[in-house]
Formats: structure tokens, sequence, C-alpha cells
């Protein structure tokens, strides 16, 4: 896919000259992970790299723009934050402060920055302004992604969002670039069951909102069996439970966090009442009361067709094979993009990967290996072309 003196090709050998300097700055984001709305080192490690100077969004967000105007604008995305997560990989890089890039975001950065700089020294013959996109929050609330779109000064002239993501269940070598919904739309649901405390020789003379609670989980574990087509993904997970301070004392409050999601979103929707529904009639049923709350909630990750298929024409040129047809329940805030223009979200395999021990994304023991930020960087060129070709 040619635009008069610009070509994929090109792009891919400038961007190949920046790839040493990208491994270095990968070292360096690995080694100060932060946690969403705090990445003040990791946007400075940036910044130090970036041919331009970025405009700055929600906090530490930065809006870094190379080519000429007038030709609209493709945002490749980026991701800043870490996850409060204590790294086991054993690198030389890992951080002692508790938290590590368990998601392979500082992969994705300098991915993002040797395509600026390779993008920059092709300027005046970009088909499109490259807009990288180093988004903070895309882990914790609220998100950097809809912080984004809700500024509409910002997106004006956007053709189309593309962002790439590593995961270790493709393979080394391939690309997933499916159209239609990749991630799933994904609530956290925060949910407080109040009761009457009392001492624990005479539970009835309490409301006891820990039995409550252990209903209301066993509960809530069968709703995706009972409310959710089965030909369909969907799924929803207690991680947290939360009540009392001692074995002889029944408190006057339990609470349960959960995760509900499903690739549908008119799943997700009956779900999101399903849970309010059985909290509040389990509750009740025990002399209880329940309040919920939904901190975070994302849409589904949903892939435009003709993005999706452009990318996939220009992979094999690229070096890249097509991965077999994959999606999971996963969430991103990446979907709240298509809000503003078609998005797409490639994503780069890693089993097999030289050095690389398969194990899933947000576990201490996960690594990327440095040939990962050649294979990000050169999806996102893949998505920067195809985005450049929407009209």
């Amino acid at each position: 896919m040619g635009f008069g003196g610009f070509s994929l090709s090109d792009l891919l050998r400038v961007l190949d000259e920046e790839l040493p300097a990208a491994v270095k700055l990968r070292h360096r984001l690995h080694a100060v992970p932060e946690l969403g709305a705090h990445e003040h080192a990791t946007i400075a490690l940036v910044e130090g790299d970036l041919p331009v100077t970025g405009a700055p969004f929600a906090g530490t967000g930065r809006l870094a723009s190379t080519g000429l105007p007038g030709r609209g604008a493709v945002w490749v995305r980026a991701e800043l934050d870490g996850l409060a997560i204590a790294e086991r990989t054993g690198s030389p890089h890992a951080a002692a402060n508790g938290h590590m890039h368990a998601c392979g975001h500082d992969v994705h950065l300098a991915a993002l920055t040797a395509l600026v700089r390779a993008a920059h020294r092709m300027r005046d013959v970009l088909p499109a302004r490259l807009v990288a996109v180093f988004q903070p929050s895309e882990e914790r609330s609220p998100s950097g992604a809809l912080a984004l779109v809700n500024e509409p000064a910002l997106g004006a002239g956007v053709r189309a969002a593309v962002a790439a993501h590593v995961h270790p269940d493709l393979p080394w070598g391939g690309l997933g670039i499916e159209p239609g919904p990749v991630n799933a739309a994904a609530d956290a649901v925060h949910i407080v069951v109040e009761g009457a405390g009392g001492h624990a020789a005479y539970p009835h003379r309490a409301t006891d909102p820990v039995l409550a609670m252990a209903h209301l989980v066993v509960g809530l574990h069968g709703l995706v069996g009972r409310r959710v087509d089965p030909v369909r993904a969907a799924t929803l997970t207690v991680g947290s439970v939360r009540a009392g301070s001692a074995e002889n004392v029944i408190p006057g409050r339990a609470e349960v966090m959960a995760t509900v999601r499903a690739l549908d979103e008119d799943d997700q929707d009956r779900l999101r009442r399903a849970v309010a529904g059985m909290a509040e009639h389990i509750a009740a049923a025990h002399g209880c009361t329940a309040a919920l709350t939904f901190p975070k909630s994302e849409p589904a990750l949903v892939n435009d067709a003709g993005l999706a298929r452009a990318a996939r024409e220009l992979a094999e040129p690229a070096g890249f094979a097509i991965a077999p047809p994959w999606k999971s329940c996963g969430g991103d805030d990446f979907a709240h993009y298509r809000a503003v223009c078609p998005a797409l979200m490639i994503f780069v395999g890693l089993d097999g990967a030289p050095g690389f021990t398969r194990v899933p994304l947000h576990r201490p023991t996960f690594l990327p290996p440095d040939e990962a930020v050649r294979a990000v960087a050169r999806a996102l060129a893949v998505g920067y072309v195809a985005g450049a070709a929407a009209s």
C-alpha cells in the first residue's frame, strides 16, 4: 500500500534503525512502573526520547504529533501505567517499588516512541499525521481513554485510532487482527452489604452480613450460566470479599468486589441488572440491605471491519502471519476510542518468542523479551498505514 512518496516498507526500514534506542528505553521504563494517573517518571522518560513536544491531556498523558497538516490524523496509542504487582521475573531492570509492567505497557511505549521517531524522519511524505497517544490510567479508574474522547477538540480530524497489545496466547510472529468484538465489555462492581453487628455467642440478636455475603458470592458465580446463551462469551469473577476483624464479632458490614464481562453488550446489560437484583434480594432474605456501585465500566472493544481488512493485507509484507481467530473476555479502555472514530486493536503474539516463558498477563513472572519491541513497533506501523488509508 503506497501513498505517493511513502510506503510501509520505507517506514519499516527507518523504524528498524530506531529500535536499538527503543530497547534501551524499554529497560528504563521497566524500572520505573507507576500506577494510573501517577506516571510522572514514565512520561518524562518517553518525552526525553521524542523528537517533538507533546501536548498534555488527562494529567500525565501526551499527544505527540508529526506530519504535515491538512491530511487528517491517525491516533496510535500506548499505555503509560503499570500494576500494583510485585515483580518476580528476575529481570535486572525490575523495580523495587512493588509495581511492575505486568501487561507489556513498557514494550508498547518503547515501540510507539520508535515509531514516532521513524515517522518524524519521514514527516514530509506521511499520508496522514501520526498522533502518538501516550495514554495514562488504562488499568485504573478514571480511564485515560475516556478523558481523551470526552474532549471533542482533541479528536478533530482523526480518521482512525489504532493500538497493539502483546499477548501470550498467540504465536510469535503472528498478529491477531479480527473484525468485530475482540475484548469484552467490562464492569467493576462494588457491593456493600449492611446488617447489624453483635456478639458471635448471640447471633440471633444480630443481622449477619457475612452470611448474606457468602450466599451472594455463590449466587453471583451461577449467573452467567443461567442468564447468557452458552455459545456466547461472558464471565463473572468475585475477586475480593472483606468483612469483620475478629472471630467472635459479627460485623455490621461486608463488602464484595467483582468483575462482570461479556463480548455482547446486550448480555453485559442483562448481567449488570441481574447482579443488582441478586444482591438486593439475597441481602433482603437475610434481613440486610445491599448497595451497588460500578466504579469502572467499559464497552466492548470492537474492531472496525474496514481497518481490520486493510491491516490484514499489510501484515504479511510487514513480516507477520495472521494468527488463528481469537477473542477474549479481557477488557481495555481503548474500547472508548470508537466513540470518536473507527478503531483497531492488533494483538501481537508472544508464544514461542525468544526466551519467553508463557504465563498469563498480570502474573508476577510475565516478561516479554526485548524482541517484542520490534514486533509491536511493526504492528503499530501496520495499524497506522491501515488507518491512513481510511476515508
